[in-house]
């Protein structure tokens, strides 16, 4: 039976010695190798040495592997601009960028925090209730809460001033409000700790200086209190504040 070349060419390479096997032998341990065979002259051809075989091997693939790290990098999906809107990913609904109103600020006449405040707000002066202002209302504000207290006073916390339902479009309170349950604005005065409604001056005993300090509560509902105090209104605070600040005073006789 007809073999072809493989047979008689693995029969000649095992009988020059090349080769300890019996197996196919296709390259040649010596380069530029002509075998011929008697028996089939068309079956000459040369051999590859196995050396130059394998280093041409290594060079195809470092050229592979060096070819696919230089490859052009895809463009990168552009950033959009700093504070821009942002499509939410599918099925969720979209966020909106929120607004901010600022913090909430209060001051009292032209006064800096810490100063003592001026003789005409005491019982030292004409007892009137000094000018308040504020700003940084939080957008969802229904009304605003204004309280005025001596935490220094002997008997403990004392009152001076409640003021509760003022509107969140209102920006100060004049000074000099008289001791009227509901001002002009439609905000309503509480009574002191005196048992009184309106402001109530500072008037500590003689002695050592007193702080009296503003307080200032945003709140996301409107007081339903026909009349109230100041447990009243700490009651209803609770829960309902979206801001707070203060303004702190001080006074001595």
């Amino acid at each position: 039976m007809d073999v072809g070349c493989a047979g008689p060419i693995s029969q000649e390479l095992f009988d020059a010695g090349t080769v300890q096997s019996s197996l196919p032998v296709y390259f040649s341990l010596r380069p530029d190798t002509l075998f011929r065979n008697a028996y089939y002259p068309e079956c000459t051809f040369p051999v590859m040495d196995i050396r130059w075989f394998t280093f041409s091997v290594v060079i195809l693939s470092v050229l592979v592997i060096f070819g696919g790290c230089t490859s052009t990098p895809s463009p990168s999906t552009p950033q959009p601009p700093s504070g821009s809107f942002q499509p939410a990913p599918s099925g969720q609904q979209p966020v909106q960028p929120v607004a901010s109103s600022g913090a909430l600020t209060l001051s009292v006449d032209s006064l800096s925090p810490g100063s003592a405040l001026p003789d005409v707000y005491t019982c030292k002066g004409s007892s009137e209730s000094p000018a308040v202002s504020w700003s940084g209302i939080p957008a969802d504000t229904k009304s605003l809460v204004l309280i005025l207290e001596d935490p220094d006073a002997p008997s403990g916390k004392f009152t001076h001033w409640l003021v509760y339902n003022i509107p969140p479009v209102s920006t100060e309170l004049a000074q000099g409000q008289s001791n009227a349950k509901v001002f002009s604005n439609e905000a309503q005065q509480g009574k002191n700790s005196a048992g009184s409604r309106g402001y109530y001056p500072p008037c500590p005993p003689i002695g050592p200086t007193h702080r009296y300090i503003f307080h200032l509560y945003a709140l996301d509902i409107y007081l339903d209190l026909p009349t109230a105090d100041r447990a009243a209104i700490d009651e209803a605070l609770a829960g309902h504040m979206l801001a707070k600040t203060e303004f702190m005073t001080t006074f001595r006789r």
